[in-house]
């Protein structure tokens, strides 16, 4: 890899987000205004009241303080509790904390709890004088009394002014809930009913605070994604009216949504008050005329975002843009592509890390002409080495001239200086993509490649500071320079080695130090990057010593 080339790349990258910033963002007046449309949207929905102190206590304690229907099937088991109806306790069976430990990802809690992260679903009214479900009502079961994909609960209370509440709630193999909710009337009179569904977590959880990753509040309201994080709630409230979506509250591998029912129009807020809150709530009332009943349904999904998972709820629920909840970034379709090819690899060899180098060796045969044209052109350019330092030096204070002869002398040999660019402008879209593979999908989370390699969405555990583990001493993790990162920066230097040298003695100093400097920076990177470019230069350096064998260039 011509590391003037890779310098060029990044000048130029960084230069399309300045001219996109200052030509095609919008406006700070722009986004006032829209900051604005947002907190003037309203509905004449009652708003939901969470006005509540709790005393903190264990998880333990906060688990035994109610009555319990336990649920489980293949993927999740936790409980809910019968104050409240809460699902607020719940498990990941194949997914652990750590690579070496036992302990399920536990990501719903009870409320008293400090972590506490819960789902809430029910009923608010106009209506004056009638008592409705609430956080602090007790609910009683009715028939089976464990949750099963094949054995659905039904929740139950009367409210002694002749109102019956239920809750039927169904659960598949995998992360859905769904939740009908009906009212039954016996009285007379009639009454007003808004269903809604809320998302609530005390405090914001440790985030990785990366620019490449959403963590936080999430929704699609009529097809328009929204992302809000934790501090952009907390300073301010987010409202939306909608026709169709959902929302939710995500993390980098899990996430916490509901799906209102079809065909209902609902209001959404994000909001912090003393706690994190996504809701909905529906915008036309229910009418529960006298010896009536009336029914909704809300769909809950507490996921570990695995791709096949997310999409077949995408697809067979039809929940618009649900596939979304997977940050896959501004190049969605080429990255998610990407994700699908190293899995197929996957699925073929057994090992991810395989599965990258044969994406690898895929992208070099793919770009192999344009590759074979850019390595000509930089043989010729090293053939010509001699005769460009004395056109330097007898036009040293001419630079127009200087100019001139160069250009004839490339026009002559029929030379592309810029050439060498091209294959690394044409890679960036790869490295990036496979970086945000590595980094957001739970499908590359505690996968091992072969010897110290245990986890590719990790860095290289090991260190060149205690002799990569002969010495018995723990380097901090500045000084944590890894196998793979030193074999990066080996092979960068040996390519750089075959490129023409520049004449320039400052550039040749910079470039001399710029494989330990790419080295230095990408130590911390994902082990799967690192190996993805390391196997990528060992790639380029073969094929270019073949172009400069058969341009009679010395390699040495």
């Amino acid at each position: 890899m011509d590391t003037k080339n890779v310098i060029a790349a990044i000048s130029l990258s960084a230069a399309v987000i300045i001219l996109y910033s200052l030509f095609f963002a919008p406006s700070p007046k722009e986004i006032k205004n829209l900051n604005q449309e947002k907190t003037m949207l309203t509905s004449e929905a009652p708003k939901i009241d969470t006005s509540e102190k709790l005393i903190e206590i264990s998880r333990k304690e906060a688990i035994q303080e109610s009555e319990r229907v336990k649920f489980e099937n293949k993927n999740i088991k936790g409980s809910i509790s019968l104050l409240g109806g809460t699902i607020d306790d719940l498990v990941f069976k194949n997914y652990t904390e750590t690579l070496e430990g036992k302990n399920k990802i536990t990501l719903l809690h009870p409320k008293k709890f400090s972590q506490g992260y819960y789902v809430e679903t029910g009923w608010v009214s106009s209506s004056k004088n009638i008592d409705i479900p609430d956080s602090k009502t007790v609910w009683s079961i009715q028939g089976n009394s464990i949750l099963t994909p094949d054995k659905p609960i039904t929740l139950s209370w009367n409210n002694n002014q002749g109102i019956i509440f239920k809750k039927k709630i169904e659960i598949d193999e995998k992360f859905l809930f769904s939740i009908d909710q009906s009212i039954i009337n016996k009285t007379n009179k009639s009454y007003d009913f808004y269903s809604y569904g809320q998302i609530v977590r005390n405090k914001a959880p440790e985030i990785t605070n990366f620019y490449i990753l959403h963590e936080g509040l999430i929704g699609v309201f009529d097809d328009q994604l929204v992302e809000e994080d934790y501090e952009d709630i907390e300073e301010k409230k987010f409202s939306k009216n909608a026709d169709s979506g959902w929302l939710g509250i995500t993390d980098k591998y899990w996430i916490t949504t509901l799906i209102p029912q079809e065909n209902k129009s609902f209001r959404a807020d994000f909001d912090f008050k003393n706690k994190f809150r996504a809701n909905f709530i529906e915008t036309k009332p229910l009418e529960l005329t006298s010896n009536g009943s009336v029914s909704s349904n809300v769909r809950v999904i507490v996921a570990a975002k695995e791709v096949d998972a997310i999409d077949g709820y995408a697809e067979s629920s039809k929940i618009s843009k649900f596939d979304l909840a997977i940050d896959w970034g501004w190049f969605y379709f080429f990255t998610k592509n990407f994700f699908f090819a190293i899995d197929y690899f996957f699925k073929l060899t057994g090992n991810f890390g395989i599965a990258i180098i044969l994406i690898t060796i895929c992208i070099r045969i793919l770009f192999f002409p344009l590759a074979n044209y850019s390595f000509r052109s930089m043989a010729k350019m090293k053939v010509l080495q001699p005769e460009m330092t004395r056109l330097k030096e007898l036009h040293k204070d001419d630079k127009m001239k200087l100019q001139q002869e160069m250009m004839a002398l490339y026009k002559k040999e029929k030379v592309n200086p810029v050439s060498g660019c091209l294959p690394i402008f044409i890679q960036i879209p790869f490295f990036f993509a496979i970086y945000k593979v590595l980094f957001v999908t739970l499908e590359m989370r505690h996968q091992p490649f072969y010897g110290w390699i245990e986890d590719l969405s990790e860095r290289d555990p090991t260190s060149i500071f205690n002799l990569f583990g002969l010495i018995p001493w723990d380097p901090p993790s500045f000084l944590i320079i890894g196998v793979w990162p030193c074999l990066m920066g080996l092979t960068m230097y040996l390519q750089q080695k075959l490129n023409p040298t520049p004449p320039d003695p400052i550039q040749q100093k910079i470039f001399m130090f710029f494989p330990l400097f790419l080295t230095i920076i990408l130590a911390p990177f994902p082990s799967g990057l690192v190996i993805y470019w390391t196997i990528n230069n060992v790639l380029t350096m073969a094929q270019q010593v073949v172009i400069m064998k058969q341009t009679k260039v010395k390699t040495t």
